[in-house]
């Protein structure tokens, strides 16, 4: 639904290259761009309305890059006509949208799930599974980075308020999404200090933070769309660390892991994300597996990044809302 360039450059294609995906339709508000996408990624149908793509009965499922505030709207419209949803991140505005729609997908029996495509690489599982095994020692903190420079586009969507613009929407919402999945809690309090840009809608331009996480762990991290580019995580025990130079765009797939006894490099398969997420939805939405991220882990991130918001536009610490 929609020619976004994040569904041109990398979903679509690694939907095509996916064990279980076709893509058969795309919907524009332009019939042209429909029509002119639809024929550089050999998709057989185009529409040139969304209402189209909903109707058309040979649709299993509506994957949905739409600009953050049109989210729950045509999500929960899409579920509603019994079509399984695959929203990009974040799935919504807030906290209160995002369970809206998580009560849809309840009431429909469709699948829904928030397209983070990183989480479904199998080298968070070996991530996990090293953290398991003692080897870094206890878990003391988790630090994550996700920034690049496009401050120079000021048309672009990300710098519409309104719309959901800014860098915790954008881009913070990763380290913070894989804290959560690193540590399987959820945050108590967050406190973010932030750069609001009146040139850009006065949205956050860039952001530092902590939340905090039960256990006196914490997650410390930066996000901006006004910095040279950054992607990368590190998890910090008593004993060693894991480092993660390419955490989320994956440019090098290596996990090193530091300890005592030195450093040691794993090598990770350059596989492709956004097919690996393909998968797991489909098998999702075919009963074969229970979906790892589900619509109640997409409702408990809104929290999250809702406090963060709320937090670097008062200046204050702000409990996340259970």
């Amino acid at each position: 639904m929609g020619c976004a360039g994040i569904a041109v450059n990398s979903v679509i294609p690694g939907i095509h290259q996916s064990r279980t995906g076709k893509v058969a339709a795309i919907a524009s508000r332009d019939i042209g761009k429909a029509q002119e996408t639809a024929a550089k990624l050999d998709i057989a149908r185009a529409y040139g309305s969304y209402e189209e793509l909903i109707e058309d009965d040979d649709i299993d499922a509506i994957y949905i890059p739409l600009p953050n505030h049109l989210h729950m709207e045509w999500s929960i419209r899409a579920m509603e006509a019994g079509k399984h949803v695959l929203c990009e991140k974040p799935i919504a505005l807030n906290a209160e949208e995002a369970q809206r729609m998580a009560d849809t997908s309840r009431s429909t029996g469709v699948h829904l799930a928030e397209a983070f495509m990183y989480r479904h690489h199998p080298r968070y599982s070996r991530i996990k599974e090293i953290i398991s095994s003692g080897e870094i020692g206890e878990l003391r903190g988790i630090h994550g980075v996700f920034t690049f420079n496009n401050a120079a586009d000021t048309t672009n969507v990300r710098y519409r308020k309104e719309w959901g613009g800014g860098s915790l929407y954008d881009v913070g919402c990763y380290p913070i999404s894989a804290a959560r999945m690193i540590l399987g809690t959820e945050p108590e309090a967050a406190t973010v200090q932030a750069l609001i840009s009146p040139e850009h809608d006065h949205v956050d331009m860039m952001a530092a933070g902590i939340l905090e996480f039960p256990g006196n762990v914490a997650l410390t991290f930066d996000c901006g769309m006004w910095a040279a580019f950054r992607n990368s995580l590190e998890v910090l025990g008593t004993e060693g660390r894991i480092e993660v130079p390419s955490a989320f765009l994956i440019k090098d797939a290596r996990i090193l892991i530091h300890s005592e006894a030195g450093t040691r490099e794993e090598p990770q398969e350059m596989l492709n994300q956004y097919a690996l997420q393909a998968d797991e939805f489909a098998r999702a939405v075919w009963g074969e597996k229970c979906s790892q991220f589900g619509p109640s882990d997409a409702v408990a991130n809104m929290k999250a990044i809702d406090a963060c918001l709320e937090s670097a536009y008062t200046k204050q610490r702000v409990l996340v809302r259970q």
